[in-house]
């Protein structure tokens, strides 16, 4: 191994450091900073001088200390034993500091990503003499109870298996043996390693046409978004952006997710890591970590290793793509990692873009965005992966024509706008379904009407066109006052009112209303609609709309959407047969009795 010459500190300037005698390092390398060995990756090289983003406090270092070059990329451990663990940004786990250090991380702390003594049962899926390629699964680790970790072949590596062996082995034990066509011979192990900044090879990109079923209506009825699509959730500070994450997080049907806490309060991190061990996935039947991998970067640690964790989290999440699984990233939020470019991006004295963001803080946001997708692996049995992205913005002041939003909103395809106001009349989840959209909607409609019915897309963009239309007459009834519009404008917002309060507002710390199926989704519509037909029937047999809406099955068709799944399809049959009696009574007695 070649020994790199050591660079000597010149300039420190909060997380920047500068260093000379770094001619033979690279863009992107990772460095050791001074005798309290803090991490540090190269962002800019002139001549022999390097620029170094620290991924650790500074304090207290000079000019004059030593900067050891490891003549590698940033990267992290890819293996067995990620699923159910924290990391901070640079893939330490938070836990075993913790049982070292205790409650502050020591600076320049090295402890393996993975756990390297731990012992896995490791089965073949190949055998001896088979010919293997890049990707190829050659067999597997039960890692958690709903998770199998595929090992792959490496990328790079073509051949012939020449040993395979199952047993028990650690991460870094030889598993497989395999001859290139050159005759030389590749130890394949456990774990593997792989840069954050570069996007792991796949054979093709292809269209995503499965819809991410999250179990929140607003989101799977209006806005839907598609397993291996992108998604951006801008709203001012207290409007719901972590609650939907963590609610995507917990109910979403993809079979991992990694979330990451990039900047945002230690407090809401710690929400996840106290819930999420006790949450029951309602597929699986067993705790949620055990498909979870979770990246804090709160808004007290180190700003610059923001950026890290982004990248950290998406490599991750990449990894068990190509097993083939469909994952979920959730990046909470790209505002504070775009925050700490903009920092880094003035120490570096670079010239400013729009409000002091570096020029280029669009291209890293579309970077980051773009490894998202439904793929086809690599490898060759044609296994189909996808990665969906969801990212919050946080906006100051809710403002989204700022750079971050506009920067995201150019790429993502889906768009859930949260609405201050919404959120202050405790409407939540509070997305605005007159400003937020999905371009995923064709695909979602095939979808749909595959897996759940005809009906249900007529219904819900039915209900779209209603909501739409209420907006309009909002605005008449504040000039002229309700008693001057039409009967059946009165229905429009009655039944507007229905959709609003019953359907799109959700619990999400109700036990039921938590999560709905789609099947529920599709029967509450149909309740919804269920009633604009009857109110339609009686306003035209002469029953005034304030009468009918006392109705004793109004209030049931609210309250369906906290009956348990197993119970909802006897109690909105009960609702359905009363709609139809008290309807018929109401017109037969000219009114309530």
């Amino acid at each position: 191994m070649k020994i790199l010459k050591q660079g000597i500190i010149t300039k420190v300037s909060g997380p920047l450091v500068v260093a000379k005698n770094m001619e033979e390092a690279n863009m992107f390398d990772v460095v050791r900073v001074s005798e309290k060995n803090l991490v540090g990756e190269i962002i800019e090289m002139n001549g022999d001088k390097a620029s170094i983003q620290v991924y650790e406090d500074t304090s207290g270092i000079g000019p004059g200390e030593k900067v050891i070059q490891t003549g590698m990329p940033l990267s992290v451990e890819l293996g067995p034993g990620m699923l159910k663990s924290i990391y901070d940004g640079i893939q330490r786990p938070l836990e075993k500091i913790y049982e070292l250090t205790g409650k502050s991380i020591e600076r320049g702390i090295e402890i393996s990503s993975i756990d390297k003594e731990k012992k896995w049962v490791f089965t073949p899926k190949k055998n001896v003499g088979d010919t293997v390629k890049s990707g190829d699964i050659i067999g597997g680790v039960q890692e958690t109870q709903v998770i199998e970790c595929k090992i792959m072949v490496p990328h790079g590596i073509n051949g012939t298996i020449k040993e395979i062996k199952s047993g028990e082995y650690n991460v870094c034990e030889t598993i497989c043996v395999v001859e290139d066509s050159k005759g030389k011979m590749h130890e394949i192990q456990m774990m593997q390693k792989w840069p954050v900044r570069k996007s792991r090879p796949i054979n093709k990109k292809l269209n995503p046409d499965d819809i991410l079923v999250t179990g929140q209506r607003v989101i799977d009825t209006f806005f839907p978004i598609t397993k291996g699509g992108t998604c951006a959730i801008p709203g001012a500070f207290g409007s719901g952006k972590t609650v939907i994450q963590h609610q995507l997080a917990k109910w979403s049907d993809a079979d991992i997710i990694v979330y990451v806490g990039c900047g945002e309060r230690g407090n809401e991190m710690t929400e996840v890591l106290t819930e999420f061990p006790h949450l029951i996935d309602p597929r699986t039947k067993d705790s949620l970590m055990n498909r979870t991998v979770l990246i804090a970067n709160t808004s007290d640690m180190p700003v610059a290793a923001r950026e890290a964790s982004i990248y950290t989290g998406i490599t991750i999440a990449e990894y068990y793509r190509d097993m083939g699984y469909n994952v979920a990233l959730m990046a909470d939020s790209t505002s504070r990692w775009a925050e700490a470019l903009r920092e880094m991006s003035g120490r570096l004295e670079e010239m400013p873009g729009e409000e002091g963001y570096p020029a280029y803080l669009g291209s890293r946001i579309a970077e980051f965005y773009e490894r998202a997708g439904k793929v086809e692996c690599k490898g060759s049995d044609g296994r189909i992966g996808s990665l969906t992205v969801v990212g919050a913005v946080s906006p100051a002041g809710g403002d989204i024509s700022e750079p971050v939003s506009q920067g995201s909103l150019r790429i993502v395809k889906v768009f859930w706008g949260l609405d201050a106001s919404l959120a202050a009349k405790r409407h939540f989840p509070s997305v605005n379904w007159l400003t937020s959209y999905s371009l995923y909607k064709e695909q979602a409609e095939e979808w749909e009407r595959k897996n759940i019915s005809n009906q249900f897309v007529d219904l819900k963009n039915e209900a779209m066109s209603i909501l739409q239309e209420e907006a309009k007459l909002q605005e008449i009834v504040q000039l002229v006052g309700i008693d001057a519009i039409s009967s059946q404008d009165r229905i429009i917002l009655e039944v507007a009112r229905l959709l609003r309060e019953d359907y799109l507002a959700q619990d999400a710390f109700d036990e039921v209303d938590c999560y709905t199926s789609s099947h529920k989704q599709e029967k509450l519509l149909k309740s919804i609609f269920g009633f604009y037909e009857n109110i339609k029937k009686a306003v035209e047999n002469g029953i005034e709309i304030d009468e009918y809406i006392k109705l004793p099955y109004v209030s049931r068709i609210g309250k369906a959407k906290f009956v348990e799944e197993e119970k909802a399809d006897e109690e909105f049959e009960k609702i359905e047969k009363a709609m139809v009696v008290e309807t018929e009574n109401i017109i037969k007695e000219g009114g309530l009795a």
